[in-house]
């Protein structure tokens, strides 16, 4: 009888060996990168909403008032501040014509630097001589970079004729500007001043009557509203806004001009006689 054979079982060593290298997969290595790229994008979309939210929301009117600051002109119109009159019709205070010299200094310009140079000069000696100005602060502002600089207020009519035949002898039509103004005058000298009070340069009511119905005399500016391009030059044939100005009213006060100069003359003389000294 034959033995059975033995049946042969081959053993698997089924242990598995783990080798210590540097190597990582590629596609690990591939989705890491991905997913940086994609928070690194997630965060400056978000900064750039947060950027113009902030520009659009929190900066938006000052960044509007600031370009168009930048892309107009407006040159004001001053008006007429009302008069002031006795209980006779006599006028005790009244705004007379006289006008403002201003300059534009980028249209004092000439085509070469030199030649720039030398005009911006004999403007600024032009200015000064025919309003007895310093020549070094009209020369200042001859070269400022400045929209409009004010060479001087409150020009008599002689003078504003004296500059017009110096820039018509020279060939000035541009950057030098006539515009109109008022100063106040009082025709009959001090009489009622102390009630009457004074205006300053500009017009504004510093004491007296004239500060405290300041509101009444003085109107209401206007402007002309003109733009101007990225060279920061007016822009030819651009629509223009005119806003007109609107003139004070006139007040009417119950002083007596004729009894107020004779009061007037009358206690001058008593003062003097009596050797009044003092002032309450």
């Amino acid at each position: 009888m034959k033995k059975p054979k033995k049946k042969m079982v081959k053993t698997v060593n089924h242990k598995v060996v783990k080798i210590k290298t540097g190597f990582e997969s590629k596609n690990l290595v591939h989705t890491k990168k991905l997913k940086i790229l994609l928070i690194s994008t997630i965060v400056i979309f978000v900064f750039l909403i947060g950027r113009i939210g902030f520009i659009q929301f929190v900066q938006g009117n000052f960044l509007k008032e600031k370009a168009y600051q930048q892309q107009t002109i407006n040159q004001i119109i001053s008006p007429k501040r009302g008069n002031i009159y006795d209980s006779t019709g006599k006028a005790l205070a009244i705004g007379a014509q006289v006008d403002t010299i201003t300059i534009n200094p980028t249209k004092i310009v000439k085509d070469d630097t030199l030649d720039t140079q030398e005009y911006k000069e004999k403007v600024a000696k032009g200015l000064s001589e025919i309003f007895e100005l310093n020549y070094d602060e009209v020369f200042e502002k001859v070269n400022s970079t400045s929209q409009v600089e004010t060479i001087i207020k409150k020009v008599e009519h002689e003078k504003v004729e004296q500059l017009k035949q110096w820039m018509e002898g020279n060939k000035i039509s541009v950057g030098i500007n006539i515009d109109e103004d008022t100063k106040r005058y009082y025709p009959y000298g001090t009489v009622a001043s102390n009630v009457l009070g004074f205006c300053g340069s500009d017009n504004q009511g510093l004491s007296g009557i004239e500060a405290k119905w300041e509101s009444i005399l003085t109107g209401t500016p206007g402007k002309i509203v003109s733009s101007k391009g990225s060279d920061q030059q007016e822009i030819p044939n651009a629509e223009e806004t005119y806003i007109s100005a609107e003139n004070g009213s006139d007040l009417t006060l119950t002083i007596d001009l004729n009894i107020q100069s004779i009061v007037e003359k009358y206690l001058k003389q008593a003062v003097d006689e009596n050797n009044c000294t003092r002032r309450w």
